[in-house]
């Protein structure tokens, strides 16, 4: 019953201009993101990590590089985390490429989307979750990973856990430093939390003495017990 958190990695330098930076080198982050990722060791305060896997893009790697020094983790890089490549869109701005025809199959068939020169979309999710279910396979019981990817990745792994066809990934919002936390066990993932940018990370925690099998949905709902 392994629980992972999901970082989204903090505001680059193309999030703030705009701009598809997809697998291009040298995108780090930019003034608000280094602020957002000094704040994730105290958001995750208390939160006992086993391990910590990343991108291998710089962003990424920036995001958690104080927590995992804080943690005396080293971070594993993992490439099937890496950003969605996006082939000939690659930095591109994204105002000029709402007129592809490839945006509406982007938006309304993401699992037919296939970037010119590029990745499809459902690629990028069979990766993504191949890599998550084998790091967690690594996880004992009752431990806490994290992984930092990017925001079409975490949201194609949400996607999974929740059971939703990768057409519906697109209803899924993942912010810049954004915290998302499934807990996997024998039978199904739980997602505990989506999109969060607050502080308040106890339900991260896993419970010390389940009140039932840890694979059985609560019926009526949880309970909300510490």
């Amino acid at each position: 019953m392994a629980t992972l958190i999901l970082v989204r990695h903090a505001r680059s330098s193309a999030n703030g201009s705009g701009v598809l930076a997809g697998r291009a080198p040298g995108v780090g982050l930019d003034e608000t993101g280094r602020g957002q990722a000094a704040t994730l060791p105290s958001r995750l305060d208390g939160v006992p990590l086993k391990r910590v896997v990343v991108s291998p893009l710089q962003r990424c790697q920036e995001t958690v590089a104080g927590l995992a020094a804080g943690r005396e983790l080293e971070p594993v890089v993992e490439q099937r985390l890496s950003e969605v490549d996006y082939g000939d869109w690659t930095g591109q701005k994204i105002k000029d490429l709402t007129g592809e025809e490839l945006w509406k199959v982007v938006q309304q068939h993401p699992s037919a989307a296939v970037f010119p020169g590029g990745e499809g979309l459902a690629e990028v999710q069979a990766r993504a979750v191949a890599a998550v279910r084998e790091h967690d396979r690594q996880v004992a019981d009752n431990e806490v990973w994290l992984l930092c990817s990017h925001g079409d990745v975490i949201k194609s792994v949400l996607a999974d856990a929740l059971g939703l066809h990768l057409d519906s990934f697109q209803r899924i919002v993942v912010d810049p430093c954004s915290v998302s936390v499934v807990r996997y066990t024998e039978t199904r993932p739980f997602v505990l939390k989506v999109n969060d940018t607050g502080s308040d990370v106890s339900g991260l925690l896993p419970p010390a003495e389940p009140e039932q099998s840890s694979s059985d949905a609560v019926v009526g709902g949880s309970t909300g017990k510490a």
